[in-house]
């Protein structure tokens, strides 16, 4: 097997959540380059719309889910509508999220409650409920997104950082339980990148510009700085990595 066939990923079903925008956006787009046929999962279906006309505009195969993976039948309805484009998911990357940004002592357990189940729990269910599939077939990939707060605390995102740390070893744990079946589970931790979800701390430039100075490479991330890891981790590459936390954050949590 050659070296670049490693990192092919034809033949293969992914399934992201969160992909209508961000994070989520850029790794389907990267997957759907790579040769897989990719679902998208949010809940705008419009934005969901717009990445899958790129993708296919570009050459890829895609399909759109629009569901709200905080409820748990939304949860319930995108397992069932996975395989239905494309076949059973081979790899799942759990993108989806949620960062209610209040003082501790202001957050509801409204607040709560939803940062969980999107953040947390989504990737739990769905997972257990992909992961039966891989297994029979002897292959699969889980890749969960954490964050620099899953291992930092930062103002005003308890809630958040709370459901990060979990994904980290919510990772662990479908390692544990599904890599000696072929299913491997790894997380990535981004550092500061522009997306929607960070727009209250990009938008203040003196912020924004106080997090790039921390990083070692000097500069805050651009989503294109995703693309090997989250590539690495879906592929034939990462056979023999599993468990793991990788950090693509400049160098900010070595720091």
């Amino acid at each position: 097997m050659s070296v670049l066939s490693l990192f092919s990923l034809d033949g293969r079903v992914a399934l992201v959540t969160g992909a209508s925008s961000g994070i989520g956006r850029a790794i389907a787009m990267t997957l759907a380059e790579a040769g897989a046929r990719v679902v998208l999962v949010a809940r705008r279906e419009e934005d969901l719309a717009a990445t899958r006309a790129e993708i296919v505009a570009a050459g890829g195969d895609a399909a759109a889910i629009a569901c709200d993976l905080a409820r748990r039948d939304g949860i319930e309805c995108c397992a069932d509508a996975a395989p239905q484009a494309f076949g059973a998911p081979d790899i799942l990357v759990n993108s989806a999220g949620i960062n209610i940004r209040k003082p501790m002592l202001d957050l509801s357990a409204d607040d709560w409650d939803r940062t969980m189940r999107i953040n947390l729990e989504a990737p739990f269910f769905l997972s257990q409920r992909l992961a039966p599939a891989m297994i029979a077939c002897g292959w699969g990939r889980i890749i969960n997104i954490a964050s620099l707060q899953s291992v930092s605390a930062f103002a005003n995102s308890g809630a958040y950082g709370a459901s990060k740390g979990g994904i980290v070893q919510l990772t662990r744990a479908q390692a544990e339980a599904w890599s000696r079946s072929g299913v491997n589970a790894n997380a990535i931790a981004p550092g500061f990148f522009a997306t929607p979800l960070t727009a209250p701390v990009a938008s203040d430039p003196v912020k924004w510009q106080a997090n790039a100075a921390r990083t070692f490479i000097g500069r805050n991330g651009e989503l294109a700085d995703l693309a090997g890891t989250a590539l690495y981790l879906a592929s034939r590459a990462s056979d023999y990595v599993t468990g793991q936390t990788i950090f693509v954050d400049g160098g900010f949590s070595a720091g």
